[in-house]
């Protein structure tokens, strides 16, 4: 270990993973550590299931109607991919898609007034959708082939409308839409957790959209799709990537100490031993004196025998509720899967409950997403500080990333990466970048 690297990378989170990957295939010398026996970090997927007893202190073993143990791989942190989205970009140019096998999530669903609708978000599904009425329908499908036809660049698209200037709470105003519809636009196609996004320029907003409807096209049954094992395969799926490259990897490595010189990086401690590096990337955890806590998340792991109700007994979905209709400042978010994902015993779903914390009862706040799921056979409760960096990293050369958040997709992780990636290399983020020179011993073998 005594040796010297470009980068060290401490903690295997998702994040952490891809920027290990990507640093290696640009021919850095990376040594990547975890003080956990296992990868992932706060993004791991736990398995067998009585570990996961263990890690929120249940007392005794699963009860035998719970399967075997070693069917079970429970995610810590619940997220879906968007089919379109950044990271399926960054899986499929760095082909780390060859480990991974991805099944669609097969529902997206939107709560209105206690119950769940199907999102509309094609024509057809919007005609027939009994979220809304016939004239609304009409209008909504209007804005829906703007914002498919709408370019930046070709000012005949915009039909009046600047991207730059014009907020959407005024291009929800041009189509005449109530409020209930600019509820699931915003919250269930366009992604936000609250309603400042009203009051912005609509750019962001059009492109979120677009993103979901092009994401949808792929696949038709949601815009969502999810790896068989758990989400945890991703960040192993990365280290993978990485280790082709020469990438290094320490698991069950305890850090004793970053060490520093004049305000900057020069190496890690563990165990004695002092490896050296020019740059360092870590999560929030191993250096806790340079983050501050910008709020906390609850989720809530629930074990149930059956689908949820009012979904047509899907194997998988999502569901939001806008935070409007439960009188809140953030949505709460339900992401299930089961047994056909390989993540829990024969005829089991796993639900995860999770929204951003308001108040000093969080348990109360989730009340409307768990009276959706009763009954539930068990639950597993976290409540998560968010922790993000004080320290951006252009004197010490430290580089962390941002705690998880609520968000039930990776569009904000991968933000996050391309940060960090640019604070890093003083560089944007370049996708093309990331293609690969390399074909393991796999792809050999598949190319026969």
């Amino acid at each position: 270990m005594n040796e010297e690297y470009d980068v060290i990378v401490l903690g295997t989170g998702l994040t952490e993973c891809i920027l290990s990957g990507i640093m290696s295939v640009k021919g850095k010398k990376v040594l990547h550590m975890d003080r956990n026996s296992y990868y992932g970090a706060e993004s791991a997927s736990i398995t067998p299931l009585e570990d996961l007893y263990k890690r929120f202190s249940l007392p005794g073993a699963p009860p035998e109607s719970m399967g075997k143990g070693r069917d079970w791989n429970v995610d810590l942190i619940p997220k879906f991919l968007m089919a379109n989205g950044q990271l399926v970009r960054m899986l499929l140019i760095t082909q780390v898609t060859r480990y991974l096998d991805f099944k669609v999530i097969e529902g997206s669903f939107v709560y209105k007034k206690g119950s769940i609708y199907k999102v509309p978000s094609t024509e057809t599904e919007a005609l027939a959708s009994s979220l809304m009425g016939l004239f609304e329908k009409r209008r909504f499908r209007k804005f829906l082939v703007f914002v498919a036809n709408f370019d930046e660049n070709d000012p005949k698209t915009m039909e009046g409308v600047d991207p730059n200037k014009t907020t959407m709470r005024d291009v929800f105003k041009k189509f005449d839409l109530g409020q209930d519809v600019i509820d699931f636009t915003g919250h269930s196609l366009a992604l936000y957790r609250t309603d400042e996004y009203l009051d912005l320029p609509c750019m962001d907003s059009l492109n979120r959209i677009k993103l979901y409807s092009e994401s949808l096209a792929r696949y038709g049954k949601s815009p969502y799709l999810y790896p068989l094992y758990g989400l945890g395969e991703l960040p192993q799926g990365f280290a993978r990537l990485s280790a082709i490259y020469g990438g290094t990897y320490m698991l069950n490595k305890p850090i004793e100490e970053i060490v520093m010189e004049d305000g900057k990086v020069v190496g890690v401690k563990s165990e004695g031993e002092i490896a050296r590096c020019k740059q360092l990337i870590c999560d929030p955890s191993y250096l806790m004196d340079r983050t501050t806590k910008v709020g906390q998340v609850i989720r809530v792991i629930c074990i149930m025998n059956h689908p949820i109700k009012n979904t047509s007994d899907v194997n998988s979905c999502q569901i939001i509720i806008p935070q409007n209709q439960v009188n809140r400042k953030h949505d709460i978010y339900v992401c299930m899967i089961s047994y056909t994902h390989n993540v829990a015993a024969q005829g089991k779903y796993v639900a995860i409950v999770s929204t951003t914390v308001e108040t000093d009862n969080p348990e109360m706040e989730v009340k409307p997403a768990m009276d959706l799921l009763e009954p539930v056979e068990q639950k597993f409760v976290s409540i998560s500080d968010q922790y993000a960096p004080t320290d951006m990293g252009a004197e010490s050369q430290i580089f962390m990333s941002r705690t998880y958040d609520a968000t039930t997709h990776f569009e904000t992780t991968c933000d996050d990466i391309k940060d960090i990636y640019k604070r890093m290399t003083g560089t944007e983020f370049d996708f093309a970048e990331m293609e690969r020179k390399k074909n393991d011993i796999f792809g050999d073998a598949a190319d026969q």
